[in-house]
């Protein structure tokens, strides 16, 4: 939940990354992007954005502040919203199956949060202090104590990110501000640990370790990215948040859309609409790095040289595949995952994507439409050994590697 986050399993926090190497890094690689753009085709363009001239990645923060719709984008008004049950008219076996994807289900009320229900008393020990989440009554308080005090501070949580697979971690309010819980759940452990990006020392205070303050900017861009219209007309507002990423998080506000679609008028209700389909595979990447880090936000940040830590940025570690040097459309997020369905986790699923682009048989010459040698192993499950998963110590959690590359045995994991 950290500035950007994965919109439905556990967050990431603040990385910090020396500002001279960072803009040394900076530099060479922007100088490897523009050279590999030459030779991208000319980018159609979208719509909803204007393509970059040279098709090469964009931080999020450029595609918000241009015009068209963009995901995290928060100009619309909150009425030009319509919800789910409007698109569900037209669209009842998407919005169905949309349901059953974790990302629908990327932020919910803590009251709610089945994690919490099911481990209705959880605690860590961080040096003097003992941090506990206790639910009962359908709340769920988490209560700080010390060993060298009395005293102790509560709150009631309210928000819970992430739905759970991974990890969850949990908001709360004091002064008129957002905390992030120290702790957050981890499936691997079902137990708690500290929340990824909060510091691993000893906490100053039982205020501290309870949880760290989010800035507004921060609460903002969390919030964006785990529920729907929480940022309306540029004012963040989570009263009228829809949870979860909805149709409209990707889509865009749906009411001028509606109406066309409704309407006996000649007007086409299509162009009223966000179609992802319509980008080209660099925009495509990027629009899913609206809350997964695109390849420049990656870059930028400063997270190019922090180990396994940055296997959770798929646009990021996609793009530096020798596979994404001439981008396809039959390589980006929306090639292999359908938002509209749950995630895939057996590998032979992926495989005919694979094919799409690799020869079948040894020896069989590459061709235009199947730029890709074949595979001199095997033909079937192909990213159980070109895509292997990366265990994240920092973070709890086992990520699919998305730098598709030939893993040997004793290199170095690559950053």
């Amino acid at each position: 939940m950290s500035v950007r986050t994965d919109a439905a399993e556990n967050p990431c926090g603040y990385l910090f990354y020396p500002a001279f190497l960072m803009a040394l890094t900076k530099r060479a690689t922007i100088l490897f992007r523009l050279a590999s753009a030459i030779a991208i085709c000319a980018a159609t363009t979208s719509f909803a954005q204007t393509s970059h001239p040279l098709g090469i990645s964009m931080p999020t923060a450029e595609r918000v502040a241009s015009s068209g719709w963009w995901p995290t984008k928060g100009d619309a008004a909150r009425e030009t919203y319509v919800g789910t049950a409007v698109c569900a008219t037209c669209h009842g076996h998407k919005v169905a199956s949309q349901q059953t994807n974790a990302m629908a289900h990327a932020a919910v009320r803590a009251s709610d949060a089945e994690v919490l229900r099911q481990h209705d008393s959880l605690s860590f020990r961080v040096g003097p202090y003992r941090e506990e989440i206790v639910t009962k009554g359908g709340k769920s308080i988490l209560t700080v104590s010390s060993d060298d005090s009395a005293t102790s501070v509560s709150a009631e949580l309210l928000w819970a990110f992430g739905v759970g697979h991974m990890g969850q971690t949990y908001l709360y309010e004091r002064n008129g501000s957002y905390y992030e819980s120290h702790l957050s759940f981890f499936a691997s452990s079902k137990d708690l640990n500290i929340t990824p990006g909060q510091s691993t020392e000893t906490p100053g205070s039982l205020e501290d370790a309870a949880g760290r303050r989010m800035a507004p900017e921060d609460s903002r861009r969390c919030f964006a990215c785990h529920t729907t219209a929480s940022v309306t007309k540029n004012e963040f507002d989570v009263n009228g948040a829809m949870l979860g990423v909805t149709c409209e998080a990707c889509h865009g506000p749906g009411a001028t859309h509606a109406a066309a679609m409704k309407s006996d008028a000649p007007q086409p209700g299509a162009p009223a609409i966000m179609n992802p389909k319509n980008l080209d595979p660099v925009e495509s990447v990027d629009f899913c790095g609206a809350c997964h880090r695109t390849w420049e936000d990656v870059v930028t940040a400063g997270f190019t040289r922090i180990g396994t830590a940055n296997a959770r940025f798929a646009p990021y570690r996609l793009e530096n595949s020798k596979c994404w040097r001439n981008p396809d459309p039959r390589l980006t997020c929306l090639a292999c995952h359908d938002p509209h369905q749950p995630l895939e986790h057996d590998p032979a699923a992926y495989d005919s994507r694979c094919l799409e682009c690799h020869v079948k048989q040894r020896g069989a010459k590459t061709t235009g439409d199947h730029p890709g040698a074949a595979c001199r192993i095997s033909t079937k499950n192909c990213t159980s050994c070109h895509m292997p998963k990366i265990e994240s110590p920092s973070q709890h959690s086992t990520f699919t590697d998305h730098w598709i590359r030939i893993v040997r045995a004793g290199k170095p994991y690559p950053n």
